[in-house]
C-alpha cells in the first residue's frame, strides 16, 4: 500500500513539471513559439514538409503569374494562401548577399513579398540580412594585419597604391583583371559587351574581399589625376556610360524586372537612405552597410559611378536623367536624388578615404587593443608593381601624369591620412535575432523549484 501511494505521487509530480515545462517546439520555432530566423532556401524546405505549408505556397505561385497584386487578391483562394503563408518560415526568411543559392533565395523571397506589396512602392524593404559590422571594426582589423603606417603614405597617389595593393593579391588580381579585360573596347569602331562586362564586375565585387575593392572605389583624392583614375575603376566607357541617359524611372523599372538588381537596390535604399535622426545621415549609424551596398549595385543595370574628377565634391549618380517624365518628374527627381544629393553615401565615402568612422560610445566599453609592437615602418608599396589599368585605358592614365606634373598647383592644406584597407567581411553574416523573455516559462521553473523539494519529505512520510 506504501509503495502504491508513492508511485501515485511520484506520477502526480511527474504530471505537473510535464505540464509546467510545456510541449516540445515544433521544427523551425524557438521553445516560446518564435520563429528562428532561416535563409528563404532553408525556410522553402521547411515548408515543402509541411503539407498544408507546400499547397499553399504553390497556389501563390500559380496566383502571381501572370497577374497584378489586385487581380490576385480579387481571388479568395489566393488571398487565402497569402495569409496562410505569412504566418510561416518563409515570411520572415532573409537571404546573405554572395551565397551560394543566392538568386533561388531572393526568387523566393520575392515571391512571397510581392504579394504583399501596394502596387510599385518608392522604397522596399531589402530581402538580404542586415550588416553587423562597422568601418572602425575594419579599419582596427585591417591596421592589425597589414601594420600599415599612415604617415608614411599620407602624400601618396591613394588609388594608385590600392591598385598596386590588389595585383599582390593572387585572387585580386586574376579577377580585376579579367573584368578589365572584358570590359575594354577592342577597338574603335567594335564595342564591348555590356552584359559580360557587368558579369565580370558582379563577380569581382562579390568574391574578392572588401580590403581591396573599397580602396579602389573610395580612395580619397587631392589631386585630377587621383580623382579620375578612381571614376575609371569600373572601366565606365563600357560598363556605365552609353550614347542616351534613359529616364531614371524606367531605369528603375528594367532593374525591378531582375531578382538580384531589385534586392540590390532596395539593400542600398534600406542602408544609404538619408536619416536626419542619425549624426552621419545613415540608418544606424553605419557606414559599412551603405558602402556594401553601393558595392552591390556595380554590375548590374543601376551601376552609379563619380559623375567627374572633382576632387572638391563627390558626386554619384546612376546613368539617367529625369527627361522625359511628364507628371512623374517629382518622382524622379526624388529617386535621383538619392544617389546625386546623398549625405550618407557621400560622408560614408569621405569617412572611408579619411580612414574614420562615427565615434559611438559602448554601453560596456571593451578594453583598448594592444598592438604587437613594430620593429621597422612597413615599407611602401614598390613603384614596379604592374597596374594592370593600363590595359584598357592608356590615355587615362597619360592624362593623370600630366596632370601630376603640369596641371594647377596642388592644395598645400594638410593631406588627409591613408584610407585604410580592410579585413575581408563575410557575408554569412546572421541577423541579430531578438530576445524574448517568456514570463510563463519563468513562473513555471519557479513553482517546479518549490514543488521538487516537498517530494522526498512526502515518500518519508508514507514510509513511516
Amino acid at each position: 500500500m506504501i509503495l502504491a501511494n508513492a508511485f501515485c505521487i511520484v506520477l502526480f509530480v511527474d504530471e505537473i513539471l510535464c505540464s509546467l515545462a510545456g510541449p516540445p517546439s515544433p521544427p523551425g520555432q524557438d521553445p516560446h513559439g518564435w520563429r528562428v530566423p532561416v535563409d528563404c532556401v532553408r525556410a522553402n524546405e521547411l515548408c515543402a514538409a509541411e503539407p498544408s505549408c507546400s499547397s499553399r505556397y504553390r497556389t501563390l505561385r500559380q496566383c502571381l503569374a501572370g497577374r497584378d497584386r489586385n487581380t490576385m487578391l480579387a481571388n479568395k483562394e489566393c488571398q487565402a494562401a497569402l495569409e496562410v503563408l505569412q504566418e510561416s518560415p518563409l515570411y520572415d526568411c532573409r537571404c546573405k548577399r554572395g551565397m551560394k543559392k543566392e538568386l533561388q533565395c531572393l526568387q523566393i523571397y520575392w515571391s512571397i513579398h510581392l504579394g504583399l506589396t501596394e502596387g510599385e512602392e518608392f522604397y522596399e524593404a531589402s530581402p538580404y540580412e542586415p550588416v553587423t559590422s562597422r568601418l572602425s571594426d575594419i579599419f582596427r582589423l585591417a591596421s592589425i594585419f597589414s601594420g600599415m603606417d599612415p604617415a608614411t603614405n599620407s602624400k601618396s597617389n591613394h588609388c594608385l597604391d590600392a591598385a598596386k595593393a590588389c595585383n599582390l593579391n593572387d585572387n585580386c588580381k586574376r579577377l580585376r583583371s579579367g573584368y578589365i579585360s572584358t570590359c575594354s573596347k577592342v577597338s574603335a569602331t567594335e564595342h564591348c559587351s555590356r552584359r559580360k562586362c557587368h558579369k565580370a564586375l558582379r563577380q569581382f565585387f562579390d568574391r574578392v574581399p572588401s580590403e581591396y575593392t573599397y580602396r579602389l572605389l573610395f580612395c580619397s583624392c587631392k589631386d585630377q589625376a587621383c580623382a579620375e583614375r578612381r571614376r575609371q575603376t569600373i572601366v565606365p566607357s563600357c560598363s556605365y556610360e552609353d550614347k542616351e541617359k534613359p529616364n531614371c524611372l524606367d531605369l528603375r523599372n528594367t532593374c525591378r524586372t531582375d531578382h538580384l538588381c531589385r534586392s540590390r537596390l532596395a539593400d542600398f535604399h534600406t542602408n544609404c537612405q538619408a536619416s536626419f535622426q542619425s549624426l552621419t545621415s545613415c540608418p544606424g549609424d553605419n557606414y559599412q552597410a551603405c558602402l556594401g551596398s553601393y558595392a552591390g549595385l556595380i554590375g548590374f543595370d543601376m551601376t552609379p559611378n563619380y559623375v567627374d574628377a572633382s576632387t572638391t565634391s563627390i558626386t554619384i549618380s546612376p546613368w539617367c536623367s529625369c527627361k522625359g517624365s511628364g507628371n512623374m518628374e517629382e518622382e524622379c527627381e526624388k529617386f535621383l536624388r538619392d544617389f546625386t544629393e546623398n549625405p550618407c553615401l557621400r560622408n560614408a565615402i569621405q569617412a572611408f578615404g579619411n580612414g574614420t568612422d562615427v565615434n559611438l560610445a559602448p554601453k560596456n566599453p571593451s578594453p583598448p587593443v594592444t598592438l604587437p609592437p613594430k620593429t621597422e615602418k612597413s615599407p611602401a608599396l614598390p613603384d614596379d608593381i604592374n597596374d594592370s589599368n593600363t590595359m584598357y585605358d592608356t590615355s587615362v592614365i597619360t592624362t593623370c601624369t600630366s596632370i601630376q606634373e603640369h596641371g594647377p598647383k596642388l592644395n598645400k592644406s594638410k593631406e588627409q591620412s591613408l584610407c585604410y584597407s580592410e579585413t575581408q567581411l563575410t557575408t554569412d553574416i546572421m541577423p541579430d535575432q531578438k530576445t524574448f523573455v517568456d514570463q510563463k516559462a519563468g513562473s513555471s521553473r519557479h513553482w517546479a523549484g518549490r514543488i521538487l523539494p516537498v517530494v522526498p519529505i512526502l515518500l518519508l512520510k508514507l514510509a513511516l
